[in-house]
């Protein structure tokens, strides 16, 4: 072991102290630099391969890729570098600032998802790295937290081919082995404004927004009766309307309408396929009204994602996380990292409860089980015969 590498206290603390902030906004958005500066520093000095990438599309954001052996096969551990924007007001520790008090370690990416880093740093100084027979990667990727487009250029051109992967998002150290998507649609309507007094003056976008509506309320019940995973909470796909906002007055035409609206895909679904499926049932209104209607993806979407609770690795990590496979409502960059061609599960330390909160912590009595559970699995997927 280098005896250059940091205590783990020090590792977790200039993770958390190297701001990297994805937003939409550009006045918010920072680049992950500096937090992949540090994990080169440090897995170097392992004797990893180390590489930074540039991901196309983003505000000077890079993937970070360590690599200790050589082949296919193996175990890749994989996270996201980026956190979420805060409220300095609502925080009672310095965001950037590592806090030890009450049984927990504050700041900003300390269990979304900076200090699973840190974690993997700490577990590594006690496995002979030189007995290593299949290869060791290690990824840090950029914007998680907006786009997902570092896990998305990652797996269109990675070169490795673990056969083993763990994303260490905060799940309480319980594998999970599936989750649903997310779409985000806007659907706006430009229609023809005038005086209330002559309706057949005007074009109300409300009118035909009512039709358009009263088609996605089809598609919505088509999700749910042709759709089905009994392990969800929540067994079929949902939508909702999150947002509308129409009109000015009680007297005048509305000439403009605009919905928002949320679908939530159970694995099985692309979101390409969701999205021709909300084309063709608007098709009518389209049809009854050319030129009238525009939709638009609000935000980046995030594929389904769905191993198997019962492989050979699930059922392993089950053993070791002394936890059985589970799935989860939140989206992570696991469909990605799936593509890979690899059995891939998300587990991590701290609460997803946590995560984009005011004092954000990764509780202490659970660093220890990370470490040891992420020895375990180098062992078992890098080192046994």
């Amino acid at each position: 072991m280098s005896n250059k590498l940091p205590t783990l206290q020090q590792s977790f603390g200039a993770l958390l102290a190297a701001p990297s902030i994805s937003a939409i906004e550009i006045a918010q958005d920072q680049s992950n630099k500096p937090v992949l500066d540090l994990l080169c520093s440090w897995f170097g000095d392992l004797g990893f391969d180390c590489q930074q990438q540039p991901v196309p599309n983003t505000r000077d954001k890079h993937n970070f890729l360590a690599t200790l052996g050589q082949g296919s096969g193996g175990l890749l551990l994989a996270g996201h570098t980026d956190t979420v924007p805060f409220d300095d007001g609502h925080w009672q520790v310095d965001p950037f600032k590592l806090t030890e008090k009450d049984g927990r370690w504050y700041g900003l990416g300390s269990c979304d998802m900076k200090g699973f880093f840190a974690l993997i740093l700490e577990a590594l100084k006690e496995i002979p790295l030189d007995k290593l027979k299949r290869p060791l990667h290690i990824l840090a990727s950029a914007d998680e937290e907006t786009t997902m487009n570092g896990a998305k250029a990652f797996a269109a051109n990675a070169a490795i081919k673990p056969e083993y992967a763990i994303i260490g998002e905060p799940t309480n150290l319980r594998p999970v082995y599936m989750h649903k998507g997310h779409l985000a649609q806007g659907i706006r309507i430009v229609g023809r404004s005038g005086h209330s007094s002559d309706p057949a003056k005007g074009l109300n976008s409300i009118d035909i927004m009512h039709l358009v509506i009263g088609q996605l309320l089809k598609l919505r019940q088509h999700l749910a009766d042709n759709y089905r995973e009994n392990a969800f909470s929540v067994p079929y796909p949902t939508m909702n309307f999150g947002h509308i906002h129409g009109g000015d007055a009680a007297n005048r035409i509305c000439g403009c309408c605009e919905l928002h609206l949320d679908i939530r895909p159970l694995p099985g679904i692309a979101l390409q396929d969701l999205e021709l499926m909300l084309h063709q049932y608007l098709q009518p209104v389209v049809a009854q009204y050319p030129g009238t209607i525009t939709i638009s993806t609000l935000y980046p979407g995030n594929e389904p994602f769905a191993d198997s609770p019962d492989s050979d690795w699930s059922k392993l990590v089950a053993a070791v996380a002394g936890n059985a496979p589970e799935v989860v409502n939140y989206a992570t960059e696991a469909p990605y990292i799936r593509q890979l061609g690899c059995h891939t599960l998300v587990l991590g330390p701290g609460s997803i409860e946590q995560a984009h909160q005011p004092d954000e912590y990764m509780a202490e009595n659970q660093i220890k089980p990370t470490v040891e559970l992420l020895r375990k699995l180098i062992q078992h997927a890098c080192i046994s015969d």
